[in-house]
């Protein structure tokens, strides 16, 4: 089996890729840090046996991983690795569906609000996603603000804590969709 290994615009974040489904087809990206119970998912299990790993993100056919802030990758990357391919050589399964529950929005958008809500959903989940899960991240539409025209998103994986994920929001996602949907004032961090 062979891994591949791709850098992130997060200098904390390696994105592997395990030539495998992880997540599971058309699955929403996963994400767990350090402490949160990850008994239903083994591979988040045996990755979080690694000292210095704090953070995880499965998305459909890569594992972003993020190392503390003292740790070296040079010594983190071949632990990371033998896990993965442990793993899948065990016979591992992509993660199951029902990880994905809790993560929708809530809230109940009517009449006009609800058309604008799904026009930056479909921007989000067109245009957006692909593009940072090339770097081994997701972003996840949280709540649109219809009083003051506010996009709450959340950043994930190597979008997380990334150095230019304040630029990514504020240049690129929020120039985006204050073009296809007018009424967009501003994009802002939603807290996870």
């Amino acid at each position: 089996m062979f891994i591949q290994t791709e850098d992130t615009p997060n200098p904390a974040t390696l994105k592997f890729l395990p030539g495998r489904d992880v997540a599971g087809d058309g699955a929403t990206p996963v994400e767990f840090t350090r402490g949160a119970d990850v008994s239903s998912a083994p591979l988040a299990e045996m990755l979080f046996m690694i000292p210095d790993v704090s953070r995880l993100m499965f998305g459909s056919d890569f594992i972003s991983v993020t190392k503390s802030e003292d740790a070296q990758w040079k010594h983190l990357r071949p632990a990371v690795l033998g896990a993965i391919m442990d793993f899948f050589v065990a016979g591992g399964v992509p993660l199951s569906e029902q990880l994905h529950a809790g993560e929708v929005d809530e809230r109940v958008y009517e009449g006009e609000t609800a058309e604008i809500v799904e026009q930056i959903k479909e921007l989000i989940e067109l245009r957006v996603r692909p593009a940072v899960a090339q770097d081994g991240g997701d972003i996840v539409f949280r709540h649109f603000d219809e009083d003051d025209g506010a996009v709450f998103l959340e950043m994930r994986g190597a979008c997380a804590g990334c150095p230019s994920s304040t630029m990514t929001l504020k240049h690129g996602i929020e120039n985006l969709l204050k073009h296809y949907v007018p009424e967009v004032t501003r994009v802002e961090q939603a807290a996870a």
